[in-house]
């Protein structure tokens, strides 16, 4: 199985944003330990603080991926051109984010993803990256 992961805007910061919300470890350090959870699966990552950049990924990733997971953070609550994409391809994303979004602020309660995403995982914190992907091993 082959599944990507995309990061959205400020996402290369997770190790020093905003620790109370988002932890003490970076992405980076996180994905090598769902590599080594998911040994048996062929994981990506890509991350871009740029909306197109976020788009192409999806588009190019089509048909390449068993499975995206997808945490386009606060492009979730603006992007149009990202649910457009998500709409687009065959391959099922699974929306994710860290926070409990309805916990926060009311503008990020909606999102332009969800509607034509696999499913949507919120508020487990690094962890929601590991039932993104066991949603995908767990048809």
């Amino acid at each position: 199985m082959k599944i990507l992961i995309i990061n959205g805007p400020n996402l290369n910061l997770l190790g020093t944003r905003e620790p109370d919300t988002y932890g003490n470890v970076s992405f980076d350090e996180y994905f090598s330990t769902l590599q080594f959870s998911f040994r048996d699966t062929e994981l990506s990552y890509f991350q871009s603080n740029i909306e197109g950049e976020l788009i192409d990924e999806l588009q190019k990733a089509d048909k390449e991926f068993d499975g995206i997971i997808l945490n386009a953070a606060a492009y979730t609550h603006t992007s149009v051109g990202i649910g457009d994409a998500v709409k687009a391809i065959s391959t099922p994303v699974v929306e994710v984010h860290i926070s409990n979004t309805f916990a926060r602020e009311e503008f990020r309660h909606s999102s332009f993803i969800s509607k034509n995403a696999k499913g949507v995982i919120i508020g487990f914190g690094m962890q929601s990256y590991d039932l993104a992907i066991n949603s995908f091993l767990k048809k």
